[in-house]
């Protein structure tokens, strides 16, 4: 169980990169990270935005903190921050696939692909074969996909991944949550170990990502009703990132675990488990196939 990232060991000398960590889950996961002595690369798509987070992040004591930019909607961004980290030639101990938008109106990513799965399922794919050359190159490193709750109640479409016979943003969040445990168990069994693929979920926590959604929609009593949801009874951002700092840097993980808050919705993180739906073999051989296929990211170092 992890309490409070002060439990987290010294991390002097690793390297994590977090996706969206300019805010919420991302911002406090870079900050436990950081505190602990890690260098953290911080991708993330609104360069301004990042630059203020940088700021307080260092402030705050995260001191090896740093920016980059990306956009998890665009291949062409993920293939440039990718060759970028590669050709650094450095260590990559830990990718935190944390960034993510939840029940948007419909629209499109650059690529075409509907925006809930493009982004919080394709793209982090997208991302994470991109820089296998340098995960595989660092002994012990670790994918964690940030995954939510309500995976429970997802069905993976895979003769519609991107709802084209009648969009819904609830079930299309869904969807693209339990992609992300799918692909998760997919990596674990064909990595084999030449790293750890894990996963965890932040509970209910109080972050933007309640109310973006609505705000993209224009309805202030929507915004307003999951703003209000959020502070009387969600646990804090900070506390929501818990699950991610412990499978990023807990000294002792299980490779292909799922880790969340210790009551599903509020407490310390641990050990939770996922629906049956998320450990279909047969389903997340056909996702990852369907991934390969429209991101052209093919895996290939893993064989």
């Amino acid at each position: 169980m992890l309490a409070s990232a002060d439990a987290l060991p010294d991390l002097t000398g690793r390297t994590y990169l977090i996706t969206g960590a300019n805010s919420g889950l991302g911002y406090y996961t870079a900050l436990g990270l950081g505190k602990k002595g890690a260098r953290v690369i911080m991708a993330c798509r609104n360069p301004s935005k990042a630059a203020d987070a940088l700021a307080q992040l260092k402030a705050a004591g995260a001191t090896g903190c740093e920016t980059v930019t990306l956009d998890l909607a665009s291949l062409d961004s993920v293939q440039r921050l990718a060759e970028t980290i590669n050709a650094s030639g450095g260590p990559l101990h830990g990718l935190i696939n944390n960034a993510g938008i939840m029940a948007t109106p419909h629209h499109l990513t650059q690529d075409g692909f509907e925006a809930q799965i493009g982004t919080n399922h394709l793209g982090h794919f997208a991302l994470t074969g991109r820089l296998l050359p340098t995960l595989l190159r660092t002994p012990g490193a670790r994918v964690v996909n940030v995954s939510s709750y309500v995976h429970r109640f997802g069905t993976i479409r895979l003769d519609d991944l991107m709802m084209t016979r009648g969009y819904a943003r609830w079930p299309a969040y869904f969807q693209s949550k339990l992609a992300n445990l799918l692909f998760t168990l997919e990596l674990k069994r064909r990595a084999q170990g030449r790293l750890l693929s894990l996963a965890s979920h932040p509970g209910y926590a109080d972050t933007n990502l309640q109310t973006a959604g609505a705000k993209m929609e224009g309805s202030k009593l929507a915004e307003g009703f999951f703003g209000l949801g959020g502070a009387l009874f969600a646990q804090s951002a900070e506390r929501g990132a818990l699950p991610s700092l412990l499978a990023a840097a807990a000294a002792e993980v299980e490779d292909g675990a799922f880790y969340g808050p210790s009551l599903q919705l509020w407490g310390a993180a641990g050990p939770t488990t996922c629906a049956a739906r998320a450990r279909d073999e047969a389903t997340a051989r056909a996702l990852w196939e369907r991934s390969v296929s429209l991101t052209g990211v093919s895996y290939a170092e893993l064989g």
